[in-house]
């Protein structure tokens, strides 16, 4: 189907890698319980952009520039690490700082969405593993529009699934937002989890 060989086992990729937790899926569930469905759909939405800018770039080769300047790579993977961090640094003041927060921050979605789309960005690494997966159900003669359909399949099937994070995690943060001190904990953890995702990047590029 689209030129796509092996497309079952195409599709259940894309579904594994996105049951996988991340720094992006962090980001929606926080974005969520802090502002609810339209926040989380703003984070949602800013992944998406950030994995399409990865997408684009690998499609096109610019992952091979890229591990000709390592340079230049490693720059991009340190600025992603020290945001991660400062990220998770600012959760965690924000937790101590205020706990009642939640839903009345008054934050809109586009701070949720451009929160997102620099944390999809902290990982460089993204390129070459997309430039590394897109082959393996291509064909030798595989035509441009055969990429451009698993683009959209990577996006639609990555759309479907964060909605669904994002309305399953506004119903149980409503639920536990009624238990005292329990949004102060998870902002907490999703902080502390930003900084330790920074910390093994950091480890990983030694």
């Amino acid at each position: 189907m689209f030129d796509i060989q092996n497309y079952p086992s195409f599709i259940t990729a894309i579904i594994l890698f996105q049951v996988i937790p991340g720094p992006g899926t962090l980001a929606i569930l926080s974005a969520t319980a802090s502002n609810g469905v339209r926040g989380g759909m703003g984070a949602v939405f800013g992944t998406l952009l950030g994995d399409y800018v990865y997408m684009l770039p690998a499609a096109l080769g610019v992952a091979a520039i890229l591990a000709a300047n390592p340079m230049l790579f490693s720059l991009l993977q340190w600025a992603g690490i020290i945001y991660l961090c400062r990220l998770g640094w600012k959760l965690l003041r924000t937790a101590a700082g205020n706990e009642a927060a939640g839903h009345a921050s008054g934050q809109c979605s586009r701070h949720f969405f451009r929160q997102a789309f620099f944390v999809s960005l902290t990982n460089p690494k993204v390129i070459v593993f997309f430039m590394a997966f897109f082959p393996l159900f291509m064909t030798a003669d595989a035509r441009p529009v055969t990429l451009l359909a698993m683009m959209i399949h990577v996006t639609f099937i990555s759309l479907l699934y964060q909605t669904i994070v994002v309305l399953a995690g506004d119903v149980v943060a409503r639920r536990l937002s009624r238990i005292k001190h329990v949004r102060l904990l998870a902002t907490r953890l999703a902080g502390s989890a930003l900084i330790g995702f920074g910390v093994k990047l950091a480890i990983d590029n030694r």
